[in-house]
């Protein structure tokens, strides 16, 4: 189990509501920025957009919200849920956070991953049966860009760089990057074979289950010969002053939601009986802020992360939600976690040796 943790919010750029009201999709950029602002004061650590082409969502063009809430904070920092690097190019990926890092003094960091959701291959002209080949020859070259600049490289999937030097430069050793999973233990392999750390996207069923991704994770480090990373989880929720209101609240957007998302994908279809059990225990954390507290807790023991990112927003919920969720994060949700966290060292440490709690 981990002593340290840190805290971030993620964002899909999901169109909330207002008084009933949908908000326009340039009310939602701005609010984004509004977000962070409030993430920042609250204490959380880490402030992230996801990368997505459809109705209802505004994150599409991440590095330039991400600038605009450089320019609008000063401390937490900045990163993507996820990146989808099979349709990005490597060379303008690294033009764009090596900016933002240096717009936002260090506070840049991504999360890479190969996309969930493929609209974004038919938009910019890539086939789906290269999925797999396009995330690999990109990572590798981006990778290389962050560690080894010149660069020289040749692949397939673009045209071949030869002792190119891209201005501004990165930082050192490139800006933190996270490989973002779903469940391909390959994924797993690929991003310890990197040495990077391991974000665990977990939006359905029992969290526990992912507990033999980390393991991999770790014995293919150690194989590789690298010392243990850090290793995070992305989960979906709402905190609110009681469990009954982050229940309903959540509920009302959700459900729509789901409804949709299975009739695109085959997913069950959303009764309120399976809701209550993915809340009991699975994948959501929506209640007030002891319950979250203590389900992140759990999830430290059986999948030893370092760092648990809620994705707080979704579609159509109430702007007052969202920044209510915010704010409880910050101010009551991280410092309780810290809290029991540091009461179980304490118990380990003043535990005899041989002794085991019953």
């Amino acid at each position: 189990m981990t002593t340290e943790i840190e805290f971030g919010l993620n964002s899909f750029g999901d169109v909330p509501s207002d008084a009933g009201r949908t908000l326009t999709d340039p009310e939602t950029v701005r609010l984004l920025v509004d977000e962070a602002k409030l993430a920042e004061r609250v204490g959380l650590d880490v402030f992230s957009l996801g990368e997505h082409y459809r109705e209802g969502h505004v994150d599409s063009a991440t590095p330039v919200l991400l600038a605009g809430i450089a320019t609008a904070t000063e401390r937490i920092r900045l990163g993507t849920a996820v990146t989808v690097l099979s349709t990005n190019d490597p060379v303008r990926l690294y033009n764009e956070f090596s900016t933002l890092d240096a717009l936002s003094n260090g506070r840049a960091q991504l999360v890479l991953g190969r996309a969930s959701q493929t609209q974004s291959f038919p938009l910019f002209g890539y086939e789906l049966e290269d999925y797999e080949h396009l995330f690999e020859e990109k990572l590798d070259l981006f990778m290389k860009l962050q560690r080894e600049m010149p660069t020289t490289w040749q692949g397939t999937v673009r045209s071949p760089l030869t002792n190119q030097t891209l201005h501004p430069t990165m930082r050192p050793g490139g800006i933190p990057t996270w490989i973002g999973v779903g469940g391909s233990p390959e994924s797993v392999v690929r991003a310890a074979r990197y040495g990077l750390p391991l974000m665990l996207a977990i939006i359905g069923g029992q969290p526990e289950r992912f507990a033999g991704h980390v393991d991999l994770y770790f014995r293919a480090l150690e194989q590789f010969g690298l010392p243990r990373l850090p290793v995070g989880q992305h989960a979906l929720g709402l905190i609110a002053d009681t469990d009954e209101e982050a229940a309903e609240t959540w509920w009302r957007s959700w459900e729509p939601l789901v409804t949709q998302m299975g009739r695109e994908r085959g997913f069950y279809p959303p009764t309120r009986d399976r809701y209550e059990l993915e809340l009991a225990t699975g994948a959501l954390f929506v209640g007030s802020p002891e319950t979250v507290a203590q389900k992140i807790v759990r999830m430290t023991d059986e999948l030893q992360i370092n760092r648990f990112d809620l994705k707080y927003d979704i579609g159509g919920l109430p702007v007052d939600a969202r920044a209510r969720t915010i704010e409880l994060f910050g101010t009551r949700v991280a410092p309780r976690v810290r809290e029991l966290l540091a009461e179980k060292a304490d118990d380990r440490e003043q535990q005899p040796v041989g002794a085991t709690h019953e």
